[in-house]
């Protein structure tokens, strides 16, 4: 199919080998390939880590898919337990005092998805979403275990609390404050969590543990 017949040719802004002669397309992408990149430019809209863990990829999804094992693995969720709506929990994020998260989990098997809808001091609006997806290592690596990808989008409530009448107090810091360190954050929980999966399956223990509260359904 040509660029004609298909209408590529009237989308303005497109780079295809065929209306950029290869040269110049290895020109452009030298051009976007910089020694130093400024936090802002990587870290600005969108946050994503990875990690490689040595555990079976199905342990690692039906790990991540329970909600209360956040509490293990986070650095600051704390405390879930049951709404009174169902699916939905709620518990502290102890990173600010007196600061509620709520939490739904909405998890796909097939593709090993687990998204986390997420919101401080309210549960009505859940705009904090943690996205998150196991991938078996063996086809992508040549390895077994699984790649785990995690990726936050920049909402814009994280710059202007929607609800600030909601907070525990009038000073308290919003979790759009902390965005410049969701990389580090997140990378110290990702370690959390590959260190939790590799010490259980290497030692022949559950890799799932029991929620310490009643579940959620």
């Amino acid at each position: 199919m040509s660029e004609e017949s298909s209408g590529l040719a009237d989308i303005p802004g497109l780079i295809r080998i065929e209306n950029t002669p290869k040269e110049e397309l290895t020109a452009h992408c030298m051009e976007l390939t910089h020694a130093v990149y400024p936090h802002h430019e990587v870290y600005g809209r969108y946050c994503t880590i990875h990690e490689y863990v040595d555990c079976p990829p199905e342990s690692a999804y039906d790990y991540l898919r329970q909600g209360h094992h956040l509490e293990e693995w986070t650095c600051s969720l704390r405390d879930f337990a049951p709404s009174g709506t169902p699916g939905l929990w709620v518990g502290h994020d102890r990173l600010e005092d007196d600061t509620r998260i709520w939490c739904e989990v909405v998890a796909n098997p097939e593709a090993r998805t687990v998204d986390y809808h997420c919101s401080w001091d309210q549960g009505e609006q859940l705009w904090m979403i943690y996205l998150m997806r196991v991938v078996p290592a063996r086809p992508v690596l040549d390895k077994p275990g699984s790649v785990i990808t995690w990726t936050n989008c920049r909402h814009p409530y994280y710059d202007t609390n929607p609800h600030p009448e909601k907070a525990p107090r009038p000073d308290r810091p919003w979790v759009g404050d902390y965005w410049d360190l969701f990389y580090a954050g997140h990378t110290v929980e990702m370690k959390n969590l590959k260190a939790i999966l590799e010490h259980r399956h290497h030692n022949g223990l559950p890799v799932s543990a029991a929620p310490s509260r009643a579940v959620a359904r």
